[in-house]
């Protein structure tokens, strides 16, 4: 299968000249075809400044990357792609959300050791959070959740009203309908007779729209009814007002267990998280995710090495779910008190320190000498100079001063913002809190903190985006991998999941002896 490959590249309008983007692409096609990629299209900015974003031909390759016919961009250093850590994070990350990385022809590393870190957590925030989601994270938020008060966003469920002091109260009128439901699915009724059923008598959600299944049964699991406040998967007993009495709650929770279709689950596609972060100790080659079923009709989940499935290696499967928690608990004992707060302050310096040279501190520097020129004039005027000269010369600055202003104002909306540094300690608080089992954290924790694992026969070799020391442990691992292995090669041809990668260096190792 060929790797496609998109170029970009792009000089300034000082000391440079087209040779330069001539010499660009000679570099980068010569480094396509060393390593065999098909180059499919060039992007070129030409007299246009790396610190900014408003780059027409970079913009469209960004664009561009959600078709998904290419899977890297080739610059001819890193500095043509950006000129500064966090926004060559933030477009990393943009092009990693549509299955795109970003490789130097000149360059074996993709960015010093604060860079990297950075882009990690840009990275695994994205993963964390949804895109509106995102946006709406702050530490607000997190004391509103801690004092089990409404954090805005979508209505509140059905049967209640949110007071002025954020807190929540009984709506009776709505509290009435809900009480009616549960008792109806706990007296025998299906869904679809309890839907039909509201929708007959113009009954809605909470939102404002017609009932269906998804809402219906969404409505019948919340725990708020009994008084369960919950956010983002954490659980407050008593933290609301009641509506259902446990019993009743209960009955309920065990016809739907009783009239659940099971074969659903087992249709749903299984997620290898470390996917494109796991290789084969002895080869370095990409291990997949596989599948298989058992003559017993179960299904089991490994990975294994590229190379093994063509017998070009000789290195065993291991089960998924067992390789998967060890990795996802070694990341879970990284995130210590201290490295949660070093993770939050260095990404903040990183970006306090690159955002000090960037294209929107120069306008806003501009606008505070302006400002100053302003307040001069204004006291040369109090204190009695000559005034026309003067006022002239202060009509102009105002006008100045209104342009600019807009010109901010539109540079900011095209900017997005760093995440505060409480905003990110609050993130990694989540990780290091929630339960082990939760898919979402399970991969925001791989996506931050995991570059590359290597796995041999006998130990696993995890570089981390973290500093840290070597860790052992004595887990049977081998026998494990023995284990899945022979119960592999007697499951059959599996199914793969795997992508293209590129392995950054850097970063520190951390060695698991078995």
């Amino acid at each position: 299968m060929s790797v496609n490959v998109v170029i970009y590249a792009r000089y300034s309008s000082h000391a440079q000249n087209e040779q330069s983007i001539e010499g660009q692409l000679h570099a980068c096609y010569d480094f396509a075809r060393r390593n065999e990629y098909v180059v499919i299209k060039e992007y070129i900015d030409r007299a246009i400044s790396g610190k900014t974003d408003n780059r027409p031909a970079f913009q469209q390759m960004i664009e561009d990357s959600k078709k998904k016919q290419f899977q890297f961009v080739l610059v001819y250093q890193l500095d043509r792609f950006a000129r500064n850590r966090y926004d060559s994070a933030t477009n990393k990350a943009k092009l990693k959300k549509n299955g795109v990385r970003v490789l130097s022809a000149r360059e074996n590393i993709s960015d010093d050791a604060s860079g990297i870190l950075m882009e990690a957590v840009l990275e695994g925030m994205a993963e964390y959070y949804s895109a509106e989601l995102a946006q709406k994270v702050s530490r607000g938020m997190a004391l509103c959740a801690e004092k089990c008060l409404y954090t805005g966003g979508p209505a509140p469920a059905l049967g209640y009203k949110v007071n002025p002091d954020k807190t929540f109260a009984i709506d009776e009128a709505a509290a009435a309908i809900v009480q009616m439901i549960f008792r109806m699915y706990a007296d025998g009724k299906t869904i679809k007779e309890v839907t039909d059923y509201l929708n007959a008598r113009n009954i809605v959600s909470s939102r404002g729209s017609i009932f269906n299944k998804n809402s219906l049964r969404h409505l019948l699991t919340n725990k708020r009814y009994i008084g369960t406040y919950t956010y983002k998967g954490q659980e407050t007993p008593n933290g609301m007002p009641r509506i259902i009495s446990d019993e009743l709650f209960n009955e309920v929770q065990e016809k739907m267990k009783q009239n659940a279709k099971a074969p659903a689950r087992a249709r749903a596609k299984e997620e290898y998280i470390l996917t494109t972060r796991l290789f084969c100790g002895h080869c370095r080659e990409m291990m997949i995710g596989v599948s298989g079923t058992s003559k017993t009709g179960a299904t089991h989940y490994y990975y294994v090495c590229k190379n093994a499935k063509k017998k070009n290696c000789d290195k065993k499967a291991v089960r998924k779910q067992y390789i998967e928690d060890l990795v996802v608990n070694k990341c879970r004992e990284l995130l210590t008190d201290e490295t949660i707060q070093m993770i939050a302050e260095n990404c903040a310096k990183v970006y306090t320190e690159d955002k000090s040279t960037s294209e929107l501190d120069i306008m806003r520097k501009r606008m505070n000498n302006i400002e100053n020129a302003i307040s001069s004039l204004l006291s040369a005027i109090e204190a009695g100079a000559p005034t026309a000269p003067i006022i002239e010369r202060l009509r102009q600055k105002n006008e100045e001063k209104e342009g600019l202003a807009k010109l901010i104002a539109a540079e900011e909306l095209k900017n997005p913002q760093m995440p505060t540094v409480e905003q990110i300690v609050y993130f990694l608080r989540q990780l290091q809190n929630n339960k082990a089992d939760d898919l979402r954290t399970r991969k925001a924790l791989i996506a931050t903190f995991i570059k590359a694992i290597y796995l041999y026969d006998d130990k696993l070799t995890l570089i981390s985006t973290i500093n840290g020391e070597a860790v052992e442990i004595s887990d049977p691992l081998l026998n494990d991998i023995e284990a899945a292995s022979s119960c592999f090669n007697s499951i059959g041809s599996p199914k793969q999941y795997y992508t293209n990668f590129y392995f950054f260096k850097g970063g520190f190792a951390v060695t698991f002896r078995l």
